[in-house]
């Protein structure tokens, strides 16, 4: 008779949804196979509504072929204390009704770290996917939220050796470790043909590697008026150069509103609103430089090998520095270095071990061999 294993698997905010889709899938894969397995798999999408903007959410469950969640915890926003709190109150029941044997968490928001707070009470196991980074800033709110989830996770499940390094350094047994590689990946080589048929460069009038691709929406970026002035500024000098597409996030947009900062003044600079999934694949992989200070375009751009400038003080993914085509920069800095990587032609980079598109498969079989 066949082994029954029940995961809940969590999505917090966008960045999660690239990440929970290879699992899923590699779960249903598997389940095909159950009975020559001899380990049944059964799962539930739990989505707790940390991110509830359409254009910031809902496009990527199409996008990447999820169902709709099986529950939906709805926490809307609010600070961090009280978005951990509502996602604490709101999952405990959940995991009470549903009795799993593992929850798997990926990344690094308020939910991740939140849902294993709750299952550490209950007693219930919990896989941490993307273990192991660290940026060594606890001024970031995602670096906190890194340290406890995988101080009380019972499988680490890391995308890159260093991430290995990083626990074995806090004392984490290497019993708990696992090297599976980088699931952002699977999900951009499960994307990468609908990517390359994004109609987003005709309908923007852009040609391939004649423009830059800009995200940006972190405090330290966009809440202070000095900060998000200079940047808009370096931004419209550019664009009199080279097409500038910015998909402004809702944060973002606010705050340039709540600062008087124009955002119809240089022809060349396009704000617009946030992509689905496949154009900003498509956008990456054909822009002649990307400027952004998200986790994920670090790595998508690495894959791509498509020069890359991270707006931060630092990285928890310094394998897109060492290996890949990446580059920290700051406000004073930024653009001596947008001219010298406009001037220069692509530095040859490299695509990291294990970003192989096959990182859910070790996934799955690493949380069995746990069971």
């Amino acid at each position: 008779m066949s082994k029954k294993l029940k995961i809940l698997i969590i999505a917090g905010a966008r960045p999660n949804f690239m990440k929970v889709a290879p699992i899923i899938q590699q779960i249903r894969k598997y389940s095909e196979n159950a009975a020559s397995h001899g380990v049944r798999l059964e799962h539930r999408l739990i989505h707790t509504g940390q991110h509830y903007d359409e254009k910031m959410s809902d496009i990527f469950f199409s996008d990447l072929g999820i169902s709709a969640p099986d529950i939906n915890l709805a926490v809307g926003s609010g600070s961090h204390a009280m978005q951990t709190a509502n996602v604490m109150m709101k999952f405990e029941p959940v995991c009470e009704k549903e009795k799993p044997d593992w929850v798997v968490v990926v990344g690094d928001v308020n939910s991740t770290m939140a849902c294993t707070l709750v299952c550490s009470k209950l007693d219930i196991k919990v896989a941490h996917v993307e273990a192991g980074l660290r940026s060594f800033d606890r001024g970031m709110p995602e670096e906190v939220n890194r340290i406890v989830t995988d101080s009380l996770a019972d499988l680490l499940l890391t995308p890159s050796a260093d991430a290995d390094e990083n626990l074995r350094r806090e004392g984490v047994s290497d019993s708990k470790i696992k090297l599976v590689g980088n699931v952002m990946i699977d999900a951009l080589v499960a994307n990468v043909e609908k990517a390359k048929a994004s109609q987003v460069l005709s309908r923007l009038g852009l040609v391939k590697k004649a423009f830059i691709y800009v995200t940006l929406h972190r405090p330290s970026n966009v809440d202070h008026q000095a900060s998000l002035s200079m940047i808009m500024k370096e931004l419209q000098r550019i664009a009199g150069e080279l097409p500038v597409v910015f998909p402004m996030h809702p944060r973002t947009r606010k705050m340039c509103e709540r600062f008087g900062i124009p955002l119809d003044e240089c022809k060349g600079l396009r704000i617009v609103e946030p992509f689905g999934y496949h154009d900003s694949l498509c956008l990456t992989e054909s822009a002649r430089l990307v400027l952004t200070d998200s986790g994920g375009l670090q790595e998508e751009s690495t894959y791509f090998k498509t020069p890359c400038l991270t707006l931060r003080p630092n990285t928890e993914r310094p394998v897109t520095i060492t290996m890949g085509s990446n580059k920290l920069t700051n406000l004073d800095q930024l653009s001596a270095d947008i001219d010298e990587v406009l001037g220069r032609s692509t530095a040859i980079s490299q695509i990291p071990p294990f970003w192989d598109g096959r990182a859910s498969e070790r996934i799955i079989n690493s949380l069995i061999e746990a069971s």
